[in-house]
């Protein structure tokens, strides 16, 4: 067994990309020697609650009742609306978790300490076996780790995690899961380190976690898990059979994920609906690209390395040529695409879409909205155009450029050889990846920039989904039970979310209806300190209230939290006496 320390006694250097982060605390951990990091002592670390295979499982060191002091209700106001909780199971259900809750946030916490960051490969083996301990526990009758080989990029897949829980019962759910995450690129921004997974207060909420990957994804995706564990503790078994596919390569345009859905289309067969991680079904398109310009295809500057910058006197500078290549793609805001043809295939908002956007931009306060996302203001101050930008727009971001010098501070005269820039494009229906890909090349090729390769990263296209199914309208009623508005993206079908593999469930390999929906609350995906409220606060749930919506959606949509016949008869008839 590893010898563990506390995050206090422990420091380490995170690598990210190319770029040596500050010295900071962190916490290894690895499928096999999982920490508890409650109070901290000089104890040995609990590992109660985790897969018995692959991670090593001590009986003996259960936390605990209390350890973290969870409150399951925290601060909030809102409240379940129990006249719409008929079923006595479901109940019961929610008396677990409230009883459970320290260990469910424990199960959180131990994930957020495993690495998975598929940019760097960082701990993407370990975490794709503990993801499998995670659905060998939940008691799946088939559960592998798949390695998916050579995808059509070029690059290789990482693995893919598959299950199969088998309940016996009428409806079988697909549901999707993703264990990679982002880099951790700004370490001095955090409060806390993100590999520790630290509770902490932050206003108005009593605790949230810290930590990379907490609201993107492994908070929405333990949530789900520790609603199932709590099921299966109080009936013995699911409402519904499931099947889960977790990828490793979200973060990298879903490449593995496609190889393999498109591979293995009989591991579906016979599935009715997709689960989906966040609000809705739907997708908005995304391809992702990067952009190299170097003196050796340029034919001037550096043909082999970086050379010394005072070179630059009577060299020509491939960065120079990088910067004015990139000035040609967008308009002097940046905030309009120049490539010819971009807009062109764009499918207009019908006029009930826009409103229904329209409702949904009115009391909007776009200074709140502002502070809440870390932005000092948005493009449009006009809240109908920028919830318009938001939920169907499109752009060419510019997510990364490096070469030569990378260090922070100092000086060092380098003249770059080469010069890379990431770059994705989000399009809606009916773009398609792949033209804009040939239209950037064309634009390119046109402005005198035939010697910039592009590198297509991967292409994950939109999918539009129809809401008009039994597990949205499940989803639906789970969320007027939690006095929560439905939300846009499964109120309407051009709200699209954001990107993410949803169209090989939609049309491209199988074409079942998708949803998904639970009253979680996080923040920071992608930033620096990344969060998810674990004790509510307001008309926000916490994480209680989180596992209790998705028992009752998965209950509703399996018909057993129907109200009694008497009940409903009543309903109808006061319902027709209005």
């Amino acid at each position: 067994m590893m010898n563990v320390l506390c995050p206090s006694a422990r420091k380490s250097v995170l690598l990210s990309g190319a770029i040596r982060a500050a010295s900071r605390r962190w916490l290894p951990v690895m499928a096999g020697s999982l920490v508890l990091l409650a109070g901290c002592s000089e104890e040995p670390a609990s590992t109660a609650a985790l897969p018995a295979e692959p991670a090593t499982v001590a009986a003996s060191a259960a936390p605990a009742p209390g350890v973290l002091g969870i409150r399951p209700r925290g601060d909030e106001e809102v409240e379940i609306d129990m006249s719409m909780i008929h079923s006595e199971e479901l109940k019961q259900i929610f008396s677990h978790i409230d009883t459970n809750i320290d260990e469910h946030v424990l199960n959180l916490q131990r994930w957020i300490q495993q690495p998975s960051i598929s940019n760097t490969g960082e701990g993407i083996q370990e975490s794709a076996e503990m993801v499998k301990g995670f659905f060998d526990q939940l008691g799946c009758q088939e559960t592998s780790v798949n390695d998916v080989g050579i995808t059509e990029w070029g690059q290789q897949g990482n693995p893919v995690v598959y299950a199969k829980c088998d309940e016996g019962a009428e409806k079988t759910l697909v549901v999707y899961w993703m264990y990679d995450t982002m880099p951790v690129t700004q370490p001095d921004l955090w409060k806390a380190p993100p590999f520790e997974g630290r509770l902490v207060e932050q206003a108005p909420y009593s605790k949230v976690m810290i930590g990379r990957g907490t609201n993107n994804s492994k908070g929405r995706e333990m949530t789900f898990w520790n609603a199932m564990m709590s099921i299966k503790a109080v009936t013995g078994k699911l409402p519904v059979n499931l099947i889960f596919v977790a990828e490793g390569d979200e973060e990298r345009m879903s490449i593995g994920y496609r190889k393999f859905i498109r591979d293995n289309p009989h591991l579906f067969e016979g599935v009715d609906a997709m689960w989906a991680l966040g609000d809705g079904g739907g997708s908005e398109g995304c391809v992702f690209v990067e952009l190299i310009t170097s003196g050796s295809s340029w034919g001037r500057g550096p043909n082999y390395s970086d050379i010394h910058g005072g070179n630059k006197r009577s060299v020509d500078a491939p960065a120079w040529r990088h910067i004015k290549m990139l000035s040609t793609l967008v308009d002097e805001t940046g905030n309009k695409v120049m490539i010819d043809g971009f807009y062109d295939d764009i499918e207009p908002l019908t006029q009930q879409e826009l409103d229904a956007l329209k409702r949904d931009s009115e009391g909007r306060d776009l200074g709140v909205a502002a502070r809440n996302l870390g932005v000092e203001r948005f493009i449009s101050d006009d809240p109908l155009e920028q919830l318009t930008m938001a939920r169907y727009g499109t752009s060419m971001n510019l997510d990364g450029i490096w070469g030569g010098n990378m260090f922070a501070g100092g000086s060092g005269a380098i003249l770059p050889n080469r010069i890379v820039s990431k770059h994705n494009f989000r399009y809606v229906p009916n773009m398609n990846g792949m033209d804009i890909v040939a239209k950037l090349r064309a634009h390119l090729d046109k402005h005198g920039y035939s010697d910039v390769e592009i590198n297509v990263v991967g292409d994950v296209p939109w999918a539009k989904m129809s809401y008009d199914n039994d597990l949205a309208r499940s989803v639906d009623r789970m969320f007027a039970a939690f006095g929560k508005p439905t939300p846009p993206a499964v109120e309407h079908e051009s709200i699209l979310g954001g990107y993410w593999p949803a169209y090989l469930f939609a049309g491209d390999v199988l074409d079942i209806p998708i949803a998904g929906g639970n009253v979680s609350s996080g923040g920071n995906s992608h930033a620096a300190n990344e969060f998810f409220v674990i004790e509510g606060a307001g008309n926000t749930y916490g994480m209680a209230g989180a596992e209790k919506s998705v028992a009752t959606a998965l209950y509703n949509y399996a018909g057993l939290n129907e109200p009694p016949a008497s009940v409903a008869t009543a309903s109808v008839v006061a319902s027709a006496a209005e």
